[in-house]
This record gives structure tokens, sequence and C-alpha cells, in this order.
């Protein structure tokens, strides 16, 4: 199996490591960088490892950096597509232990996500995907959706399900395009054997009577989050019953941030404006 790896990057620190992983376990690696103006650093990382560099110049958001990626691995020859962002670390033996569980029917594997003490795998349930508990002795794990970063996608998959929603920019790109590769027919796999190590880049707030942390985002990210949210439950690609409860989280979700944070006036013209676009089908980068 030909895998061509593809890191999405903006403004990213030192990613040597990262895309020395990537180039020693993958057949190829390209590097789609969303920094406005480019990364001169970025540049000579690339140069110096013989990894292929585009420079958008702009910041074109997660999903048309990833079909852009996509695009130049297809047209390369690649049987697979291995998604990464700048903020995981690749463990060793990764992409191998993947592809044996890329068979006939499945759209994607990845590995488990670990974030802290937080373990991001999602599994079904009646009102919608739930953090799951990794069973002891589990060899595959049926999710609703996987991680983008560390997600080895089948050439079969691309090219019947299509790339990623351009239009969402940010924030649910990977469960969209999840959903519609289920609705399509094909299975979501992740691999407990192989663990990565991501980060969110956010801040973290524990409430009380709750063991997950919850993670606080940027005002535009609030946007992004609440206009994509309250886009896909507009959509046939959730069951009924994920809508009522997207709908319900994403309120609960916009509530909580602004009760936390001081900064209340910017970000509730923010998650006015995500609800409002959501709402009336106003998609693409904010502002445009």
């Amino acid at each position: 199996m030909r895998v061509h790896a593809v890191a999405v990057t903006y403004r990213p620190g030192p990613v040597a490591p990262l895309l020395e992983a990537l180039r020693d376990q993958c057949d190829a690696v390209t590097v789609v960088d969303n920094t406005p103006g480019g990364d001169e650093a970025l540049a000579e990382t690339c140069a110096g490892l013989s990894i292929d560099l585009v420079t958008l110049g702009d910041n074109m958001g997660i999903a048309t950096a990833h079909n852009i990626g996509i695009d130049i691995a297809l047209a390369a020859g690649a049987d697979a597509v291995l998604l990464s962002d700048q903020d995981s670390t690749i463990p060793d033996g990764m992409v191998e232990e993947l592809s044996d569980h890329l068979v006939r029917g499945v759209a994607a594997v990845g590995p488990v996500p670990v974030e802290g003490d937080d373990v991001l795998v999602y599994t079904d349930h009646r009102y919608g995907p739930k953090r799951a508990p990794i069973r002891q002795g589990a060899t595959e794990i049926e999710v609703s959706f996987l991680l983008a970063s560390g997600c080895l996608i089948s050439r079969d998959a691309l090219e019947n399900v299509g790339g990623m929603a351009d239009s969402l920019f940010i924030d649910h790109v990977d469960l969209e395009w999840g959903m519609r590769a289920r609705k399509a027919g094909y299975r979501l796999l992740a691999i407990p054997s192989t663990i990565l190590v991501h980060s969110l880049g956010d801040s973290v707030v524990k409430v009380p009577g709750r063991e997950q942390a919850v993670h606080i985002h940027s005002p535009i990210r609030n946007y992004y989050l609440v206009r994509n949210t309250i886009a896909l439950t507009r959509t046939d690609l959730l069951p009924w019953r994920w809508r009522l409860r997207y709908v319900y989280w994403i309120v609960r979700f916009a509530l909580f941030n602004l009760a936390v944070n001081s900064d209340r006036v910017t970000r509730s013209r923010y998650l006015l404006r995500g609800f409002v676009d959501g709402l009336a089908g106003r998609m693409g980068r904010y502002g445009q």
C-alpha cells in the first residue's frame, strides 16, 4: 500500500520531529501551510527533509488545505492518504499498523488519540457520539467518526465519498466527512494498539462534578463551532436524535463560554453570528 501523508500547518512551531516521523513511515509527504504570508522556518525545515511544501499564502481553512493535499496525493498514485496536523506525535510503526486494518468496506482507520487524560474516541449512542472506554483486548473499535490527525483514508473512499467540506472551513470537518462515509456504507475504525498523543491547542477548565475537562476556544472558534454545528443539524447526515442532542450541546457550550470568559461582549457577537449564519446557511470563511 502506497501511503502519502498530508500535514496541514498554521503558524507552526518546530515540526521537524513530526515531519521526520511521517517521512520515515510514509512513501511521500506533502505539507500544506495555511500561514498568512508563509513561514520561512517551515520552508527551511521542509527543504532540509526533502519534503514538498505547498504555501497557500493565507488561511484557507483546514478543509481546503486537506483537499489540496489529498488531490496531490491521489494524483501521485497514493493508495491511501494519512492526514496530520502540526500538534500530534506520530508513534513508531503507526502507519504500518493502521494499514493492516484498512480493508475493503473500511473508509478510514485511525489511532486512539489521547490528550492528557482524555481518550478521544467516539462511538454511537442513542443521542449522538460519546467518548468510549477502550475495552481490554479490543483490536478494533467501530467509531462514529475519526479525528482528522492520524486518520488513514483509503483511495476508494476518497473517490466515492469525496473530500472534506470546504464550506465548514474548520471544526466538525472530520465529523461531517465521517458521517458522509458511513452514509455511503463504509465503516470507520480506531485501532487501540496505536496511541497518538494529540493536542487541540486550547486552554481547559475543570468543572466541579464533571470528569472531563472543558476546552475553551478563541471567540472566532466559538463562531465556527456554533455555525457548523447548526449547519450540520440542518442536513440529513445526522439521525434526528443526534440533531436534538447537538442543538442542546451547542446552546450549553455557548452559555458556558459566556460564563467563564471575561470578553463576554466580543464572544456574544461571535456566538450570535454563528447561530444566525448557521441557520441562514452562510458558510465558508468568517466575513467572506
